[in-house]
């Protein structure tokens, strides 16, 4: 029987707010034995901003560790461009967020981030990474910054705990969770909470309404991409005329599909850090509100 995927966005947060989930996840990817974490609390997931023109972080799942470390948790189900300048924006702003001016430096507490990643960042075969800050001959400088990733797609070599992690997160139908096979209080107890998530209708309503929103946008921005190529094709006839035809439609229908595809990504952002992120589906299937939208925003 099909299931809501444990890696899914709506999924995973609700598996993590389990306290043991959390614990056990944690201490199995950073090699920390569970009885050494005598706490583990959510905090918030929005990271401030202090000036108007800055980036809003949005972390997916965000945890305190024994009051010492923070350790944020991101599934990222598509590929990111400079996916590391990404994570290490995330783990910066996470790192100085709460220091004050005129407070010690003391008062900085270790970050972690783990990724767990729906796509290959290597091409080694090990699907778990730990990255520190080193020097070149690979003498730690500072363990305040530290980066674990997952890599889901990536052929599993054992039975770690982590492997078993990765075939849950993987995990499509109930047969699949009915083949792993573990005895680790963590793992089990998150096969119960994607068991018992998927009883309830309306996550997995809110699951469907994404899927559909998903399938939408590629529809809209294929239909996008028509268009600039019809009016890169427009404009390539007439730079034709003047520069030789041949040169003019390459030309016209490359710039076409970038302006095109430019201006629907630069609305998908607006419309994000300004938090009005569940406009993104209308705009996806609504072209005239679309249009509205870019009049709005002056693109």
């Amino acid at each position: 029987m099909k299931i809501i995927p444990p890696k899914h966005d709506e999924c995973i947060k609700e598996i993590f707010r389990n306290k043991v989930v959390l614990k056990h996840f944690i201490s199995d990817i950073l090699g920390i034995p569970v009885e050494e974490i005598r706490s583990v609390r959510l905090i918030n997931t929005f990271l401030w901003r202090k000036y108007r023109g800055q980036k809003l972080g949005i972390l997916d799942v965000l945890a305190e560790l024994d009051g010492e470390a923070k350790v944020n948790i991101e599934i990222q189900l598509k590929i990111v461009a400079y996916w590391d300048r990404r994570q290490i924006f995330y783990l910066s702003k996470l790192f100085t967020e709460n220091l004050l001016s005129g407070e010690d430096y003391s008062l900085l507490k270790r970050c972690v981030g783990i990724s767990i990643l729906d796509f290959n960042l290597t091409d080694s075969k090990e699907y778990h990474n730990t990255y520190y800050l080193m020097n070149r001959k690979g003498e730690l400088f500072s363990d305040v910054f530290e980066i674990h990733t997952l890599e889901l797609g990536k052929k599993l070599e054992g039975n770690r705990a982590v492997d078993d992690w990765i075939r849950l997160f993987n995990a499509e139908s109930e047969e699949d969770l009915g083949m792993i096979k573990t005895k680790n209080k963590g793992i089990l107890e998150a096969i119960r909470e994607v068991r018992e998530i998927n009883l309830r209708g309306r996550l997995r309503m809110r699951y469907e309404a994404h899927v559909k929103a998903a399938r939408d946008q590629r529809a809209q921005e294929s239909y996008a991409r028509e268009i600039a190529i019809k009016e890169g094709l427009e404009q390539g006839i007439k730079q034709g005329i003047a520069q030789g035809m041949e040169q003019g439609l390459e030309q016209g229908i490359e710039r076409g599909i970038e302006q095109g595809q430019a201006r629907v990504n630069l609305l998908y952002k607006i419309l994000i850090e300004n938090s009005r992120s569940e406009e993104i589906e209308r705009a996806v299937t609504d072209t005239e509100y679309q249009k509205k939208l870019f009049e709005e925003f002056r693109i």
